[in-house]
């Protein structure tokens, strides 16, 4: 296969799971990788376009290297690939996917090619995935009860009801422009109009 241009950060502490992530990877990406948090905010480069980011880490937890690294400026895209069950705390945080582990060669792959894609289009189509990823994992993680009794997750569910509308529009003006239609449903996983 041949290689891509987009360089990849793994943050592993798990050196088992580091080499693992690097060798399905790295047919197809440009990867580093690094074993704990203070390293990770030290590996971050303008060419550094995703990062693959464990939660509990040694020093610098994955929370505070993601926060540390959106302080910095850094648009990279960010894919939280973590043992940590999602809770209410990650709607405000500022990654754009979000695997609990174990994740397999292809969920790994197929994520960091929706992320490139993504990279590729308007930030308001960035952000409405991110929220509507959010959402989703809340959704399959979360008893129906504790959603319905959440501020936050109503709050959420607003804003991705509120920007349903303009991901529609963004969707088909990159449509018009030569976009595929089958990669950007597949990238909003036919959520684009579907928040209602």
């Amino acid at each position: 296969m041949r290689k891509r241009s987009t360089d990849v950060l793994v943050v592993e502490d798990n050196t088992e799971l580091a080499s693992l992530y690097s060798s399905w990877l790295g047919a197809e990406w440009a990867v580093t990788t690094v074993a704990d948090g203070d390293e990770a905010v030290d590996a971050v480069t303008p060419e550094t376009d995703i990062i693959v980011l464990d939660r509990r880490l040694p020093g610098r937890s994955g929370d505070e290297v993601l926060e540390r690294v959106r302080e910095d400026g850094n648009d990279c895209q960010v894919v939280i690939v973590t043992a940590v069950e999602p809770d209410f705390d990650i709607i405000e945080m500022g990654f754009d996917d979000y695997l609990v582990k174990p994740v397999d060669r292809e969920t790994l792959n197929r994520c960091l090619d929706r992320l490139q894609c993504r990279s590729e289009y308007d930030e308001e189509l960035r952000e409405y995935y991110a929220q509507v990823s959010k959402k989703a994992v809340l959704e399959a993680r979360k008893p129906k009860h504790e959603l319905r009794e959440s501020e936050e997750y109503r709050e959420l569910e607003a804003r991705v009801e509120d920007q349903a509308d303009r991901a529609d529009s963004l969707l088909n003006e990159l449509i018009e422009r030569g976009g595929d239609v089958q990669l950007f449903h597949g990238l909003l996983g036919g959520h684009a109009g579907t928040a209602n």
